[in-house]
């Protein structure tokens, strides 16, 4: 029997993405697993889109040509049994015949962020008692169907405990990489970037190199065992959105190595729901404040030492927005760097 792994995965006003991940995500070679859908209170009727997926009344819409179409078309097979909580039900344990059905649904309440809406599901699965593993996925990706064995057979061959990601692809550009399993921070300018960034796929790659440079693992793939909530903890809720990452590897680091199996392949759609933070083009006001405050809470949190410097990066980053005739941006990073909290809606 090879460990249970629970899948995790985060839907806000994305169920077309959802669909085409959970589509991909039932077509892993891997057994036993189970997949967790958290929904944080979207509003584009995602979890009655994603009950008609299941029941096999609503499909993915992809076009026959594109490189992913393989990955959900033909469907699954359906209906996919699911079952449904509340947020109350998830967290309090008082779920019925769960182990049963391969889809949980969870609806979360409300907009709780990336840490808090995961949050939820991570606690339904404490109370089942029966993980392993977890395995955080973006619900804008898909991912090949030896994706997770993969995974766990590298964790599981690891002589330490570890927490361990994968090649993430561009969706659209599938033979380019976004990342190899996580980022490099530089805590002294506040800046991160992801390792492996725009390589080839048919570029030389020395996986115990990349490994080497990760400070994060990249959230999008997040293979996590079981122990490390217990022993570490939940995710920071205070962020809402990014440097969860960041703080959960650091507040585990005194244990928990950081790797990536080179072989387990995602393929990512970057930044569709928000304005990706990783590519300044096309982040939007609301990437661009959490971004920006967080990355002055995290370094005041672990790294006090290097507020000067974070500071001084920050402030030339709202230079450039200004540069850029980005006047609303600019005016917003100055306004974080005086310790204003605002609240900006997506």
């Amino acid at each position: 029997m090879q460990p249970k792994v629970y899948v995790l995965i985060l839907n806000w006003n994305g169920w077309k993405d959802s669909l085409e991940c959970l589509e991909s995500a039932f077509r892993l070679d891997y057994d036993p697993y189970q997949v967790v859908v958290c929904d944080n209170a979207s509003k584009d009727h995602s979890m009655d889109y994603i009950c008609s997926w299941a029941k096999g009344q609503e499909t993915v819409k992809i076009d026959k040509n594109h490189p992913m179409a393989g990955f959900s078309h033909p469907p699954v097979p359906k209906p996919v049994d699911f079952i449904e909580h509340t947020r109350v039900q998830a967290e309090s344990g008082d779920v019925g015949r769960d182990d049963q059905v391969p889809l949980v649904l969870i609806q979360t309440g409300d907009n709780l962020g990336f840490a808090g809406g995961n949050n939820v599901g991570l606690r339904y699965i404490l109370n089942r008692g029966d993980a392993d593993y977890i395995w955080l996925l973006n619900n804008d990706t898909v991912v090949d169907p030896l994706c997770l064995k993969r995974m766990v057979d590298y964790s599981a061959d690891q002589p330490d405990p570890n927490m361990c990601g994968s090649r993430i692809l561009f969706y659209d550009e599938p033979e380019v990489i976004q990342v190899l399993g996580g980022a490099a921070y530089n805590k002294w300018t506040g800046l991160a970037r992801h390792v492996g960034l725009d390589k080839s796929i048919h570029d030389t790659i020395d996986p115990g190199q990349y490994e080497k440079q990760i400070s994060y693992i990249v959230g999008a793939s997040w293979l996590i065992p079981n122990s490390f909530l217990n022993d570490v903890g939940l995710m920071e809720e205070s962020y809402f959105l990014y440097y969860e990452e960041n703080d959960w590897c650091v507040r585990g680091s005194d244990k928990y190595r950081l790797c990536y199996a080179d072989d387990a392949l995602v393929y990512h759609k970057e930044g569709r729901s928000i304005g990706s933070s990783s590519d300044k083009r096309k982040t939007s006001l609301f990437s661009d404040y959490y971004a920006f405050r967080n990355q002055i809470d995290f370094t005041r949190k672990f790294y006090p030492e290097a507020l000067p410097m974070v500071y001084t990066t920050t402030f030339l980053q709202a230079l450039n927005r200004m540069r850029r005739g980005q006047w609303d941006k600019a005016g917003l990073i100055l306004r974080i760097m005086m310790g204003k909290r605002e609240k900006i809606i997506p």
